[in-house]
């Protein structure tokens, strides 16, 4: 299939359908708000290391858990009630995504979190439209997670941990959170087993394409996110 090199229109993308069988769809463009922004609203992400140009991508299929489909191991559970870690939202935004990029992963060298895609990421919290959630044990960041929020969808992006079970809390609460506030979509983009002890499942291109049409549909809950409600046990409340 074909390359497409993205021109100066920031919203204009060709269709994720295009991409070719390893989910690279197009080249090029940049990292503007608008660009980010019109990008995950249609199902597409950048992802490429230092030195390249920016690559698009839209896999299939694509990883993706439902809110209320979440899975939490007995274990992590025993975790939550005994409050191990405070988890909050927007406080160290910064920090949670510094400590993404310097993680090491099996396999990989270096990180897909550029200066440009760092620079760009927390120009969109600044917006209102990123978020991290963050795992403290006192004063001490732990671990945590970021994404972008449109809708009623969650884009997963990084998350990381310096203490066992620190990112696992973070993301089971979050999920959550935002289960109880009306969200229909966690994307995981690619498949890890770490996700998929949470619930996450592979879901057609076209199967997640539509759930994310009806989940742009929904008002985006944009601003500073507020520390986990009390009881992330207790029931959703309706919206």
């Amino acid at each position: 299939m074909p390359l497409f090199r993205l021109g100066p229109d920031p919203t204009l993308f060709p269709p994720p359908e295009a991409a070719d069988e390893d989910g690279l769809l197009a080249v090029g463009g940049d990292l503007t708000p608008e660009r980010l922004l019109a990008a995950y609203r249609q199902g597409i992400f950048p992802w490429y290391s230092e030195g390249l140009p920016i690559l698009w991508h839209s896999p299939n299929p694509r990883f993706a858990l439902e809110p209320r489909a979440l899975h939490v191991p007995k274990s992590l559970q025993k975790q939550l009630k005994r409050g191990s870690f405070e988890v909050r939202y927007d406080t160290a935004f910064e920090k949670v995504i510094d400590a993404c990029a310097t993680r090491r992963r099996p396999g990989q060298r270096g990180t897909w979190i550029t200066r440009d895609m760092r620079a760009a990421y927390v120009e969109l919290h600044r917006l209102g439209y990123a978020h991290s959630a963050e795992s403290w044990r006192g004063d001490t960041l732990a671990g945590g997670l970021y994404g972008v929020s449109l809708g009623s969808v969650f884009f997963g992006e990084s998350m990381f941990a310096r203490a066992p079970d620190a990112s696992k809390v973070a993301f089971a609460t979050l999920v959550q959170e935002v289960d109880r506030w009306g969200f229909t979509l966690i994307d995981c983009q690619q498949e890890t087993a770490h996700l998929a002890r949470f619930g996450a499942t592979p879901w057609r291109r076209l199967e997640f394409l539509d759930a994310l049409e009806a989940g742009m549909s929904a008002p985006t809950r944009r601003g500073q996110w507020t520390k986990p409600s009390p009881d992330p046990s207790g029931s959703r409340p309706v919206r």
